[in-house]
């Protein structure tokens, strides 16, 4: 399939897509970005991905310049050019053009890129065996709450992980309790308990966190977000979540099993239970 793209007004195919060498997003991640998966033309959640996206553009000081119903045309055209059965609706926006300063000194239009392929789905052995981690210091800047695409310590763990041999990285604070991951929520059960880090300026609200935590309540699973550490007792499973990849159990982390090795009675639940609401959103 030849793909298009929605760039500053225009769709283009993307090979032809591009933005100015000088575009702030370019010179100085001045920007922010949203990830939408779309089932069979349905968006997951478009509402709290549109919500945090102004979010992401108000605490940086961005005009989108765009209405909320512009917008989800837009986005609903760009699937309509790009139509896979499971797509992934990237939304990209910088403070726009502008000669190298760090002062931005006159007014300028903000660049608006949007973008859909296919959405990457986790192999069968890896949702029945488990996903694979590390765990790295953190080093990211202090507002991770803003969904910045200043990703370059991202990379770097990603790099990491991928050297050792694993899927993910998961950040830790100076206290060693888990954040999150690279490009992912982090979760475990202790003592029966779904535990995640709560929100702060060191963890993304997560659309997929949110709608784990939703669907864990709904089925009577207790849910309690404070810090939680590897190495507690009672430790019996963990997961990570994101667009990509939905809900997957990780069951090693640093060289550490978990539980029995294999993708836990929780997190297979959650994911499956995650799924049959994708395939009623498709109907």
């Amino acid at each position: 399939m030849s793909l298009t793209a929605w760039v500053n007004g225009r769709f283009l195919p993307l090979e032809e897509a591009t933005v100015h060498i000088e575009d702030r997003g370019f010179q100085f991640a001045d920007g922010v970005y949203e990830v939408i998966a779309c089932f069979g033309g349905k968006f997951l959640e478009l509402d709290a991905h549109l919500d945090r996206l102004e979010q992401s553009c108000e605490a940086i000081n961005i005009s989108l310049l765009k209405s909320r119903p512009e917008l989800i045309e837009l986005i609903h055209e760009t699937y309509r050019r790009n139509p896979f059965d499971h797509a992934m609706i990237y939304i990209q926006a910088t403070r726009g053009v502008a000669p190298r300063s760090h002062l931005l000194q006159q007014e300028i239009v903000p660049t608006l890129v949007i973008t859909s392929r296919e959405l990457p789905t986790p192999s069968a052995n890896k949702l029945a065996m488990g996903a694979s981690a590390i765990t790295l210091p953190d080093i990211r800047w202090q507002r991770c709450d803003i969904k910045s695409i200043a990703l370059l310590a991202s990379v770097i763990g990603k790099q990491e992980a991928a050297r050792k041999g694993v899927d993910e990285a998961f950040w830790l604070d100076n206290e060693g309790h888990i954040l999150e991951g690279c490009a992912t929520n982090c979760f475990a059960v202790i003592d029966g308990e779904l535990v995640t880090h709560p929100l702060d300026h060191q963890v993304l609200g997560g659309i997929t966190r949110h709608l784990t935590l939703k669907i864990a309540r709904q089925h009577g699973i207790t849910v309690t977000e404070r810090p939680w550490k590897l190495d507690e007792p009672g430790l019996t499973e963990c997961m990570m979540s994101s667009t990509t990849n939905a809900v997957i159990a990780v069951s090693h982390i640093n060289d550490k099993t978990i539980g029995d090795g294999t993708a836990g009675p929780i997190s297979s639940n959650l994911r499956q239970w995650m799924i049959d609401e994708f395939e009623a959103m498709k109907q």
